[in-house]
């Protein structure tokens, strides 16, 4: 298999952002870092600076997600996971943190705080119609297939 790479613009809004990186040569997502120290309070969201803003062309976007050694280890994730980062988004990367902890929890200034992922974007085309396939499911949700 042939790796892609495909270009993606990074302007620092801040002198002491870390640049993205891959943790290992197998990482599929590359880690971004807290440009400052931040207590989270706990059950508490609370915005977390990288330092940093993204251009991507508009066949793609950026997946952020969380990193799940600060989600096993600290209780510590991404409220609203994944995020999306548009091709057409200019302001910072911005990531949101929730402590389920019943403790603070500080992030410290330069801390791995999420990772991101280059994601095609895929088109639907969306058709409206009176009915739909049956089955065997049918509308049952919601742990209807069992556990």
């Amino acid at each position: 298999m042939v790796l892609t790479l495909v270009g993606v613009s990074m302007k620092r809004l801040h002198l002491n952002a870390r640049m993205p990186v891959l943790s290992t040569p197998g990482s599929a997502c590359y880690d971004v870092f807290a440009l400052e120290s931040t207590p989270i309070p706990p059950k508490s969201v609370v915005k977390i600076r990288t330092g940093w803003a993204f251009e991507v062309s508009n066949e793609y976007f950026l997946d952020v997600r969380p990193r799940s050694g600060l989600a096993v280890k600290e209780g510590i994730t991404i409220v609203n996971a994944p995020g999306t980062l548009d091709s057409d988004y200019r302001g910072e990367l911005l990531v949101f943190l929730y402590n389920r902890r019943s403790t603070i929890f500080t992030v410290g200034a330069g801390d791995r705080v999420a990772q991101i992922r280059l994601a095609p974007v895929i088109r639907m085309a969306l058709v409206e119609v009176s009915d739909l396939s049956d089955t065997e499911r049918g509308g049952n949700g919601f742990g209807s297939t069992g556990r």
